[in-house]
């Protein structure tokens, strides 16, 4: 009995790809059902993000009535929407929380050769922003959506030594 072969089924998930020097990395794709006198319209909806892998993510939404445009619109307002994060050794300067609506994320430093340690929407995030080893937990929701949010508002908090002797005006030993 000869062995089938193993394609692209339920279990993978989308690797992300590389487009001039941005990583994007599709996490959500959602289709929507318009019932129409001919039968069913369907639209799709997708999430991405996309960093470029060295301290800058964003995330953008796009909606069409197809998935490559979608994807596309999204990968564009991704593009508009980027931020920094402080990345010291590959892993982040703290621990820091962030939230969206009901989701809720704890993100660790971890040392080196930790790898990232999260869920599908929170490893999205932090590979596309460069982070190397970090350790996560996410509280109340498992919409990847809210998830991706929540995770960007924690980066955005985060605060290296540097910046933090400079905000209080003191030297930090």
């Amino acid at each position: 009995m000869a062995k089938r072969a193993r394609g692209k089924g339920k279990g993978k998930k989308d690797e992300g790809r590389t487009s001039g020097e941005f990583i994007d990395k599709v996490v959500k794709i959602k289709r929507c059902a318009a019932v129409v006198k001919g039968g069913r319209r369907f639209s799709f909806a997708a999430m991405v993000v996309v960093g470029n892998g060295k301290g800058r993510v964003g995330w953008g939404y796009g909606k069409a009535n197809e998935v490559p445009p979608s994807v596309e619109k999204a990968v564009k307002q991704a593009t508009r929407s980027m931020v920094d994060i402080p990345i010291v050794e590959g892993s982040i300067p703290h621990i820091v929380k962030g939230h969206y609506g009901a989701g809720r994320v704890l993100l660790a430093p971890a040392g080196p050769g930790t790898g990232v340690k999260a869920g599908d929407a929170v490893r999205a995030v932090c590979e596309a922003a460069g982070i190397e080893n970090i350790l996560t937990k996410s509280y109340g929701t498992a919409n990847p959506v809210t998830l991706v949010k929540a995770t960007l508002d924690a980066l955005q908090n985060l605060r290296t030594k540097q910046d933090v002797e400079r905000l209080r005006g003191v030297s930090l030993s």
